[in-house]
């Protein structure tokens, strides 16, 4: 797939455009089929009620990820806001080819920087997806870090972010 710009301006129509932020595993459960399967159940329940339009996924291993398949599991479109050409080098094979099956059923991509991994630029991705949705959708245990910032950063201009992350201790 080919790397696409994607920009969004606040639909007046009123389209559900969310861009989603959140915890990687170790947060959530660990690294283990267990922790994704009830993620995306977990994702696949709150998008059923939420019924967006789009969803802007960073692509993360943990909520990220989850997001999108829940996403492909109820035919909404996701985009994919990669903060850097092979984000996924470092992480076990199994983990990269599941990175690729979801990149390939995203409705575009974007890669948001050039160059070799660095820390900031997750937070550009993060900046990036927040500058072009309508709403966010955090997984967020008021920690700091990425997903903190984000959040933070949504804030910032004016972008109302609903974290469920109490939904997802009581799951």
């Amino acid at each position: 797939m080919n790397d696409h710009e994607l920009i969004i301006n606040p639909d007046p129509n009123g389209k559900r455009i969310i861009a989603v932020t959140g915890h990687r595993p170790g947060k959530l459960g660990g690294y283990n089929y267990v922790t994704r399967s009830r993620l995306e159940s977990f994702a696949t329940g709150i998008l059923a009620e939420r019924k967006p339009d789009l969803v802007i996924a960073g692509m993360a291993r943990g909520w990220d990820q989850a997001v999108a398949l829940a996403c492909r599991t109820l035919a909404i479109p996701y985009w994919a806001a990669i903060p850097v050409r092979g984000q996924e080098g470092m992480w076990p094979l199994q983990a990269q080819d599941f990175y690729r099956e979801l990149l390939h059923d995203a409705v575009g991509q974007t890669i948001v920087s050039e160059g070799a991994y660095a820390a900031w630029k997750m937070t550009k991705r993060n900046e990036w997806m927040f500058d072009r949705c309508v709403t966010g959708l955090a997984l967020w245990d008021g920690s700091a870090g990425g997903t903190g910032h984000a959040v933070g950063y949504a804030m910032k201009i004016s972008k109302p972010v609903e974290n469920v992350w109490a939904k997802w201790e009581r799951f």
